[in-house]
């Protein structure tokens, strides 16, 4: 009973308050019309057992009210508690403010060097900062603003560096006002920078490649690594994400890692 409950079954639902608002009405009709009684004992002259079969379906049915109203509010207590895991969660999956403390340095010494580049760079670190703190405190934005962000980011990271890189963003999107939870592969994208780009002198490469159409989303990135630097240990920004996605996207989405020798591969799909 609980379970149906749970599953908000409507039907089950109206069946049982019309059932328990029949039973007094018919029988009360039963006695003053077709009995023609001017008042109404209730189940005063019906059988014991009819008495007791309709007291036992009230007292199933109070129990079954109370069981609902408790269930009801575990459910409130943990929508919160849930609410609350999420902002924090997000909160912690922003980007991280080294990357703006390393850019600003890097400005720094650069304003000098290149005037107009400069510039340039510090409206992409603005519009960066603007979309992490103003966008990232909603619950849902477009793909096509989620893949300009990460576009910045890119750019950003590519004047970063002093040395080569291979950074490949490709994306197929049919539809650009796609929803999407915000900030949701900028952590795929910092770990492959930090793990792979960070340490390597040479031939560093991060390729990324995203996907949408009427089935759902699909995000794929790779990038070389330093053998010697990768994590044993899953960080806590992967383990927000999927915390994020189990939040966002319940039994809607399907996140793999797999690790061949120097290359690392994250794999993400969003169903519809």
């Amino acid at each position: 009973m609980i379970s149906i409950f749970k599953r908000n079954n409507w039907f089950l639902t109206k069946v049982i308050i019309f059932t328990s608002l029949a039973i007094p009405l018919g029988i009360t009709l039963y006695e003053t019309v077709i009995l023609g009684k001017n008042s109404v004992v209730f189940l005063g002259d019906f059988h014991p057992d009819v008495g007791m079969v309709v007291v036992i379906y009230y007292l199933v049915l109070l129990l079954v009210g109370i069981i609902w109203v408790v269930l009801q509010l575990r459910s409130l207590l943990k929508l919160k508690s849930e609410n609350k895991k999420n902002e924090l969660l997000h909160l912690q999956s922003q980007v991280n403010p080294h990357f703006f403390f390393n850019m600003l340095n890097n400005l720094y010494g650069m304003v000098d060097k290149d005037t107009e580049k400069s510039k340039a760079l510090i409206l992409k670190l603005s519009d960066l900062m603007r979309y992490s703190i103003y966008e990232g405190e909603k619950r849902w934005v477009t793909l096509e603003e989620e893949v300009s962000y990460l576009k910045n980011y890119i750019e950003l990271h590519e004047m970063r560096y002093h040395k080569k890189l291979d950074i490949q963003f490709n994306h197929t999107i049919e539809d650009d006002t796609t929803k999407v939870m915000p900030l949701l592969f900028i952590i795929l994208v910092e770990n492959a920078f930090k793990h792979g780009v960070e340490n390597l002198r040479q031939d560093a490469f991060v390729h990324m490649n995203l996907q949408s159409d009427t089935k759902g989303i699909v995000f794929e990135i790779e990038n070389n690594y330093d053998t010697d630097e990768l994590p044993k240990e899953i960080g806590i920004g992967l383990k927000n994400l999927e915390r994020r996605l189990a939040l966002a996207y319940p039994k809607k989405y399907h996140l793999t890692y797999t690790n061949d020798t120097s290359i690392y591969k994250a794999h993400l799909e969003l169903h519809k």
